[in-house]
């Protein structure tokens, strides 16, 4: 089996992130756009992403017929070739460039799914924290209770006075 492309990697982790496959999910980001925009922007850069693979494809396979085993370039298809190979890498760092995007935007929405779980948990956090360590007043004990907002001394009293 040949290695999978940069189409079939994008495919895979779009289908991993979503849990659904991927004609799915196309069907949804065109059909609800609103519904979940990051999966829109994952489709968006995937559909980028064949255009690009197939650009791979091409210089790949002109490449592979420049320099055959058995030919002897022209003189001429030395430009052909250098020009075939720098229009490959171009296409192959616009692929990685897309799989990255893709990448950071799968990221976007596990961040997004635990941000909307984390006020919460930080809420429920502080509380157990105020609630364990309230302030003593001077000279209290710390076996004693902390005493209630109300009754302990405001700031004014704290403050000297001239």
């Amino acid at each position: 089996m040949p290695d999978a492309t940069a189409l079939d990697q994008a495919t895979a982790m779009i289908e991993k992130a979503w849990g659904r496959p991927i004609e799915t999910l196309e069907t949804l980001a065109v059909r609800r756009p609103t519904d979940d925009p990051l999966l829109r922007s994952a489709i968006h850069i995937r559909s980028a992403l064949v255009i690009t693979d197939s650009a791979v494809a091409v210089h790949q396979d002109r490449l592979h017929a420049l320099t055959r085993p058995g030919h002897v370039p022209a003189f001429y298809d030395l430009e052909r070739i250098t020009s075939s190979a720098a229009n490959l890498r171009v296409a192959q760092a616009e692929s990685r460039t897309s799989l990255q995007a893709i990448n950071h935007v799968i990221e976007a929405r596990e961040a997004a799914a635990t941000a909307d779980r984390a006020p919460a948990v930080r809420l429920a956090q502080a509380a157990v924290a105020r609630s364990g360590h309230a302030p003593r007043a001077l000279g209290q004990s710390p076996d004693q209770p902390a005493p209630s907002p109300a009754a302990s001394p405001s700031v004014a009293e704290l403050r000297p006075h001239r």
